[in-house]
């Protein structure tokens, strides 16, 4: 950040209070107070501000998944300078010793030390939109949602009408409608072959390899009970799955529109120039990435990911070296996912992920190296705003930032 700041305020949020520490520097505590997570509360810590002026206050808080965003909003509003710190670079930034004892008071002192140590290094975009990483999230919930409810209504059909999923893809939109209107095989069987023909009619543009007369021979020989209440239930459970794959195709559009707006097309192309990376799985690195500038090596976005190596070692003791975890969880789902799909159709990757497996490492660890290799890889691109090249032919100054390993 190029501007001149003079006070820096931390902040410690929980639920339902913030702890404010002001310093001018380390050695000088202008105040430590604690608000209400309230409206006067809000109103009360910036009249506790109203002393200096707006340009010279420089206010960080710690992310806190949601606690944090109200009084961040309203700090903006308010056109105070506020930045939001990863809980990790806080606890690397502090002297030894500082956060010992562990309370808030002492949380707030400490982040606004490491602003008052870091403000200098900050990028001025620390952190992607919030909005953007909010849609993201919200779609994968849905995804998440979606894969309970069909599995669901799987259960549902293995009692229902077992034999039908042998048969066909019964996700298929005419199968649903077919699902909807005749739950069970039983009610198949109740159903008059003229009744089945007129619903099959109707698929227009959506054929169905089934027949009226197959599937009522398949009804009848089905070892389906009656099940009146659970016919009831799939119906239900069937419109909650469409509610849901309508409210995906909206998070869809407002995630391709927001890239549009944000001028990241450009960061979706070059993500999406490795095979196995799709434009969904790009969207979401990017929805939790952020701006890949603020990462000054590739080893700190590893870190970020939580993908740094933890060493369990004591005296004598030395336990096995582990993935450390600490870092964004989302982020680590989705760099797992897009290095299985790699391996899968990227031949560079696959020839990377075999020779490891060829030296020994198990599964799960070679999968962990193409993880990191693909993160060198990324981080390489992105920097230099080049795509990816199946012949691997980068520039010599990219070829140095992926460090081969």
């Amino acid at each position: 950040m190029s501007q001149n700041f003079s006070i820096f305020v931390g902040i410690d949020i929980s639920k339902h209070k913030f702890n404010a520490c002001a310093i001018q520097n380390p050695n000088s505590i202008i105040f430590e107070s604690a608000f209400d997570m309230s409206k006067q509360g809000f109103s009360s810590f910036v009249q506790k501000l109203s002393v200096f002026p707006k340009s010279s206050v420089l206010i960080a808080m710690e992310s806190t998944g949601c606690y944090h965003l109200n009084l961040l909003s309203f700090l903006s509003l308010n056109d105070f300078s506020c930045v939001v710190l990863n809980p990790l670079l806080v606890n690397k930034s502090l002297p030894v010793g500082l956060r010992k004892t562990k309370t808030d008071k002492i949380d707030a002192r400490s982040i606004a030390l490491t602003i008052f140590y870091t403000h200098h290094i900050l990028p001025t975009s620390s952190f992607l939109n919030s909005d953007f990483r909010d849609i993201a999230r919200k779609k994968e919930s849905i995804t998440h949602q979606i894969s309970r409810v069909k599995n669901d209504i799987e259960k549902l059909l293995s009692l229902l009408f077992p034999e039908l999923e042998k048969v066909t893809n019964i996700y298929n939109d005419a199968i649903l409608d077919l699902l909807s209107s005749f739950p069970s095989a039983k009610a198949i069987q109740k159903a008059s072959i003229d009744s089945l023909r007129v619903f099959f009619s109707k698929t227009i543009g959506r054929k169905l390899k089934l027949t009226p007369e197959t599937l009522k021979e398949l009804a009848n020989n089905s070892i389906a009970q009656y099940w009146p209440v659970k016919e009831k239930i799939l119906i239900q459970t069937i419109k909650e799955l469409r509610f849901l794959q309508q409210q995906l195709n909206e998070f869809d559009e407002m995630l391709k529109e927001y890239c549009k707006c944000a001028s990241l097309n450009q960061d979706v192309e070059i993500l999406t120039s490795i095979d196995g990376i799709g434009e969904n799985s790009a969207l979401y690195f990017l929805a939790e990435v952020g701006d890949i500038s603020r990462f000054s090596t590739y080893k700190k976005l590893i870190a970020y990911c939580g993908l740094d190596p933890s060493v369990d070692e004591s005296g004598k003791h030395k336990g096995e070296s582990r993935i450390s975890k600490r870092g964004n969880a989302h982020l680590r789902r989705i760099i797992w996912l897009m290095s299985v799909n790699v391996v899968r159709h990227n031949e560079y990757f696959k020839a990377y992920f075999q020779r490891k497996r060829a030296q020994g490492l198990v599964y799960k660890k070679a999968m962990m190296s193409v993880a990191h290799k693909l993160l060198r890889t990324i981080f390489a691109m992105m920097k230099k705003r080049e795509k990816f090249n199946i012949d691997h032919t980068f520039s010599s100054s990219t070829q140095n930032l992926i460090l081969h390993s």
